[in-house]
C-alpha cells in the first residue's frame, strides 16, 4: 500500500478493464515521472470525454456531431444494417473493410440477471429505422454480430423474433467457427460445432 495521492490514483487506475493491480501500479508511478504538460494532456482528454461525447443520433455510436462518419456518408449502403453491442464493435467490423452498410449499435446485450432487458437497449430505436426506411430507403437486410456468448445469444434469438414480422427483411447472423491458423485439437466444442453447423460448399 502507498500513501495518499499515489494509492488513490492506483485504486482508480484498477478500476480499468483489463487493468489489474500491477499495470494500474506501473502506470501510477509512470505518471509520477512524466512532465507536468503531459499530465494536463492527459486530464483534458479525460475532461472531454466526460463532458463532450456525443453519440450518433441515428446509429448510437460514438460521434463528434450530431451524425457519426458513417452515417453522414452518402456512399454507404443505406439497405444494410449491421446491428452490435457497443461502439468498439463498430471499429472491430470496420478494420476488415468487408462491411459497406449502416451499423445500429444496441448498447449492450440482454442480461436478465444484472438488469438489463429489452427496454435497456436500442431495440426500439432499431425498429424505427426499418419501419420508417433508413434516410428514405427500404432496409433490405439486418446483420446481427451480437457477441457470441450466451448473452449475445439471448439477444440475436430476441432480435430474430423481433425482425420476422417485417416483410422483405433478410435477417443473417455473423458467421462463427474456427479461427486462422489455428489447430482442430485446441478449439472448444461449441467453437467446433458452430464451425460443422456453419460449413459451406467450395
Amino acid at each position: 500500500m502507498h500513501e495518499g495521492p499515489v494509492q488513490d490514483l492506483i485504486d482508480e487506475l484498477g478500476k480499468l478493464p483489463g487493468v489489474g493491480p500491477k499495470s494500474a501500479q506501473r502506470i501510477a508511478f509512470h505518471l509520477l515521472q512524466v512532465e507536468p504538460p503531459e499530465i494536463d494532456r492527459l486530464q483534458a482528454a479525460l475532461q472531454k470525454v466526460r463532458d463532450g461525447v456525443q453519440f450518433c443520433v441515428v446509429c448510437g455510436t460514438v460521434a463528434a456531431g450530431e451524425r457519426c462518419r458513417i452515417c453522414a456518408d452518402p456512399r454507404r449502403d443505406r439497405t444494410m444494417i449491421c446491428v452490435v453491442e457497443e461502439p468498439k464493435d463498430v471499429q472491430a467490423i470496420e478494420r476488415t473493410r468487408e462491411f459497406r452498410g449502416r451499423y445500429h449499435v444496441l448498447g449492450g446485450a440482454l442480461d436478465p440477471l444484472s438488469g438489463i432487458g429489452p427496454d435497456q437497449l436500442r431495440i426500439r430505436e432499431l425498429l424505427a429505422r426499418i419501419g420508417n426506411q433508413d434516410d428514405g430507403v427500404d432496409v433490405t437486410e439486418v446483420i446481427i454480430a451480437t457477441d457470441p456468448n450466451t448473452e449475445g445469444e439471448a439477444t440475436a434469438t430476441y432480435l430474430v423474433r423481433m425482425l420476422r414480422d417485417f416483410p422483405g427483411l433478410s435477417v443473417t447472423r455473423l458467421a462463427s467457427g474456427l479461427p486462422m491458423g489455428g489447430d482442430l485439437e485446441f478449439a472448444d466444442e461449441l467453437t467446433l460445432g458452430r464451425a460443422l453447423s456453419g460449413r459451406r460448399v467450395l
